[in-house]
């Protein structure tokens, strides 16, 4: 036995390092680089970063590299060098797109398109899930290691594609307006992340498909009211036809905006604003269109005793997933609610995108 983090554990220390500005170590064998947040990082360790390699490189994803006009010659990501006197604001223009309208043309670039790029796309990996924007500085450590977290590459790479378990925490009753008879269930991951949530209504029959909603938290939507989405109609639609029928399950996954979270959900809306749809604008700060991992219901589900549903859905990939997760989806029952001015062509950019069934 030890005390000492396994690899799920350091990575969570290193998403925490990242968000705070602090760099990481990846290792690859003998071949070791420093990896920081161009979101995050300060002058100060940018200074220090480029001080240990002439030209460090700013690693963006492929989606990121096809708004600047950058080669993405890795395919799936970009390496480009950074200039001797790119200082904070350079880094920043390139990982962040708010003023890329105003200023569209930042280059020329030197791209980097010789050796491995297996380092570079783990940090743009662990940049995703530490729900910062995915633009990675990078440099050989050069034996600068000292306290910081320090990764192997090969026990990273499968946890990067894993998704972690879900354990029960505790369930209560919760009588809602809806239902007087509902219970929350609480689901904590062994990663370190954000807890995920069961609302379930009446006493479903565990050996009959449930009714059952897959709901990805959405603060705009269903706190404030927004109108921007549909969430907060589609969340309070769920439950009353719970209610109605006295028994369902709604799973609120924390997944904000696709899967990004709250703060690059709030610059998707910016570039929104800018005249971008909401695809194109995930996709200009180097998002794809969905980053969300939807077998995380499927998990609570099955943990919770349930293997059919009546699946409250527009959304035809929620159906794929759980049928390839092993919940059995008896019916689709649509969810057409919660249009407005303000979001009409949001909800036909998901119809004619992301294939909603609108």
């Amino acid at each position: 036995m030890s005390l000492a983090p396994d690899i799920t554990e350091l990575m969570a220390r290193a998403r925490a390092d990242l968000r705070m500005g602090l760099p990481v170590v990846l290792r690859d064998g003998p071949v070791a680089v420093l990896a920081a947040s161009a979101e995050t990082i300060g002058p100060d360790r940018l200074a220090a970063l480029k001080a240990l390699a002439p030209q460090p490189v700013l690693a963006i994803t492929a989606r990121r590299a096809e708004t600047l006009k950058a080669r993405a010659y890795d395919g799936d990501l970009a390496r480009i060098q950074l200039p001797e006197d790119a200082g904070l604001a350079w880094v920043r223009a390139l990982a962040d797109p708010a003023d890329d309208l105003r200023h569209p043309m930042k280059g020329p670039f030197l791209p980097v398109r010789d050796g491995p790029a297996a380092l570079h796309r783990a940090a743009l990996a662990l940049l995703k899930t530490a729900r910062l924007l995915p633009a990675a500085l990078m440099a050989p450590a050069a034996g600068a290691t000292d306290g910081l977290t320090v990764l192997d590459l090969a026990a990273v790479e499968p946890e990067l594609t894993r998704r972690s378990h879900l354990s029960p925490v505790i369930h209560a009753r919760l009588p809602m307006a809806v239902s007087e008879a509902g219970r929350l269930h609480v689901f904590r991951p062994d990663d370190g992340g954000e807890e995920h949530y069961a609302v379930e209504i009446g006493q479903p029959d565990r050996s009959a498909p449930v009714l059952a909603r897959l709901h990805s938290a959405c603060f705009t939507g269903d706190l404030m009211g927004s109108l921007k989405c549909d969430c907060g109609p589609q969340l309070r639609a769920a439950l009353a036809q719970m209610g109605t029928e006295g028994a369902g399950v709604l799973l609120y996954l924390n997944q904000e905006g696709r899967g990004i979270g709250l703060a690059n959900k709030m610059r998707a809306y910016s570039l929104q604003d800018q005249g971008f749809d909401t695809v194109e604008a995930n996709h200009r700060l180097g998002f794809e269109d969905d980053e969300r991992d939807f077998r995380l219901g499927a998990d609570i589900l099955k943990t919770m005793g349930f293997s059919k549903v009546r699946l409250l859905t527009n959304n035809p990939a929620k159906i794929t997933m759980m049928e390839n997760t092993g919940i059995a989806v008896t019916e689709r029952v649509p969810l057409k609610v919660g249009e407005t001015a303000h979001n009409r062509d949001y909800l036909a950019t998901k119809a004619t995108k992301s294939g909603h069934l609108l």
